[in-house]
């Protein structure tokens, strides 16, 4: 039969693929949407367990820590209230608001792995629709491909937007910063106060190997 010599030739592995593809970046969007992004518990609730003592960076002797005004948590350096949240979160990347969520310590590294999932999923659509275009000048053409052609023009919009998203934050990621503490370095005590622009800079080997390791 036809479906069996396309599996022969292997024409049905590329869209088994691309289907998986597409499943894993919907779970992972559950995931990262869903989970804890690392807020910063009470001393009641925390204890001196030793995650909590793990994920605290030792603060200098010239800076303190100080309670956050808002849930009056002992914010740990590198932590940020989210007004959205309403919670503390540790090593604060921003609220985003395509997964409803802090991105935060505990799901930074999934949210990479979302974004480059994501990205691979529009660049193969893209590339299908691209594929099924054929292009007339006449009215009858554009009818009967306006929706094909309009959703080419939205997976560019939306690969341009993921690519920029993910490719600025593994340039953050590879100087150990976040995009608050970017956008907002002239507003952070523990960074206005340093002697090095940033602190947390390792190397782009160690900055790497320590976020996603």
């Amino acid at each position: 039969s036809d479906l069996q010599k396309q599996e022969e030739r292997g024409e049905l592995l590329q869209p088994l693929i691309f289907v998986l593809l597409v499943l894993c970046s919907v779970l992972l969007y559950f995931k990262v949407s869903l989970m804890d992004p690392g807020f910063v518990k009470s001393e009641e609730e925390a204890g001196n367990s030793e995650e909590q003592s793990m994920v605290i960076p030792q603060v200098p002797s010239n800076i303190k820590m100080r309670r956050c005004g808002y849930c009056m948590v002992k914010q740990p350096m590198r932590a940020r209230h989210c007004q959205l949240c309403q919670h503390c979160v540790r090593r604060y990347d921003h609220h985003c608001p395509w997964i409803e969520n802090c991105v935060g310590e505990k799901n930074h590294p999934l949210f990479i792995a979302y974004l480059s999932v994501q990205l691979v999923v529009l660049l193969w659509g893209g590339h299908a629709a691209w594929s099924g275009l054929y292009f007339e000048q006449s009215w009858d053409w554009l009818r009967h491909n306006i929706f094909l052609l309009m959703s080419f023009l939205l997976i560019v919009i939306f690969t341009i937007v993921v690519l920029l998203l993910l490719i600025s934050h593994l340039y953050l990621i590879s100087y150990n910063t976040t995009t608050w503490e970017f956008m907002s370095h002239h507003r952070i005590s523990y960074l206005r106060r340093s002697e090095l622009e940033n602190p947390f800079d390792q190397g782009v080997i160690l900055n790497l190997w320590r976020f996603f390791c």
